[in-house]
């Protein structure tokens, strides 16, 4: 399950735990749980949407779940990768700040992260031979860069508590 986390603290200040992501998260003792967590965020993430646009992008993900039963997890591993690669700096730049919270850090440089984490789902898109995935991802796309940035408070908690 994913939520906020609390920066650790040495009594001098806010202390970060992990120096690099890759480190920490790619690590085969918890990438498995850093997957799943990350399937129930987008999960969450997806439920939470309302409006029309909301509707599509809940059409659009239960039709691409449709086509291949356990797609998520998988697309979310395989992806992970570069994922971490493209937050890393991110993290680096955050470890040297007094920001509390990775997710506050993400949350206030919203298009510079999301428009590096789009461009890992933009390359998985583009390489993808499943004419579904790529017809759905391709309706998505135009609202993606906001559904991140609204996503990227979530994620930094995420992504902090597993680099603990």
């Amino acid at each position: 399950m994913y939520g906020a986390v609390s920066p650790q603290s040495n009594g001098k200040g806010l202390t970060h735990v992990a120096d690099t992501l890759k480190a920490s998260l790619l690590d085969s003792d918890r990438r498995s749980a850093v997957v799943a967590d990350l399937q129930d965020f987008v999960d969450r993430e997806v439920a939470g949407k309302g409006g029309l646009s909301g509707g599509v992008i809940k059409t659009g993900y239960a039709a691409v779940k449709r086509v291949r039963p356990g797609i998520i997890r998988s697309a979310i591993d395989s992806m992970l990768d570069e994922f971490v690669t493209a937050l890393e700096p991110h993290w680096a730049a955050y470890q040297s700040q007094p920001v509390p919270g990775f997710g506050a850090f993400l949350a206030g440089r919203p298009h510079e992260v999301a428009q590096s984490l789009l461009a890992v789902a933009d390359r998985r898109a583009q390489r993808s031979s499943r004419a579904a995935v790529t017809s759905v991802y391709g309706k998505l796309r135009p609202k993606g860069e906001q559904n991140v940035i609204e996503a990227l408070p979530r994620l930094g908690d995420l992504v902090e508590r597993h680099a603990g």
